[in-house]
């Protein structure tokens, strides 16, 4: 792909917790990890330059420096498009890891909703579990798509079966519904056999 040229400016990030406390560098591995960084050896790691990631990557840095560790933040640019489009690749590459990982996971809830459907046991607890369930994959998918800063081709494959497995909850939410409220001919027969009763 093409990238414009607001997309060229490139952050380099080299961070030392030596000397700062054990947690320190625990935060600064998650924060980097979730920004989607590439790391180019142990310490030191790249990011495209954007306003937002930049953002978050100066305030990594006041909390580095304010608990007694060291960073350095460069800019950059590639010089080489060829050099610059395979780091986008490899940024693409770790996300459609992570698409995948939601995909691989998210037929359980499927296979849950049906086998329940299966046995009859389609109930507002269930419904409730259910989306639960689903709200995390949501979740998890708007964290991946916010680092997602070149629109790696597995995000639209993830998106739709997230909203597959939604439509699979909402027909579940309906024979709930229907099991626990029934409509007004089950009622009716409910009137009619009650009538033969007291006729009786």
């Amino acid at each position: 792909m093409t990238i414009d040229s607001a997309d060229r400016r490139w952050l380099v990030v080299s961070a030392s917790t030596a000397g700062a406390p054990g947690t320190l560098r625990v935060q600064v591995w998650r924060k980097l990890r979730s920004l989607g960084a590439l790391y180019l050896q142990q310490s030191t790691c790249l990011l495209p330059a954007r306003p937002e990631v930049a953002r978050e990557v100066r305030r990594l840095a006041d909390r580095v420096r304010h608990q007694s560790g060291s960073i350095r933040i460069l800019s950059m640019a590639f010089t080489d498009e060829a050099e610059e489009q395979a780091v986008i690749a490899e940024f693409n590459a770790a996300r459609d890891a992570e698409y995948a990982e939601v995909l691989e996971r998210l037929p359980s809830l499927r296979r849950e909703l049906a086998d329940e459907r299966a046995r009859g046991r389609a109930t507002y607890a269930e419904v409730e579990e259910s989306e639960a369930d689903l709200e995390r994959f949501r979740a998890w998918l708007s964290k991946i798509a916010t680092r997602d800063y070149f629109g790696a081709s597995g995000g639209d494959v993830a998106r739709g079966a997230v909203e597959e497995a939604a439509a699979d909850l909402a027909a579940f939410e309906e024979a709930a519904l229907n099991a626990e409220t029934p409509g007004p001919l089950a009622a009716a027969r409910g009137r009619s056999r009650l009538r033969t009763v007291q006729e009786s």
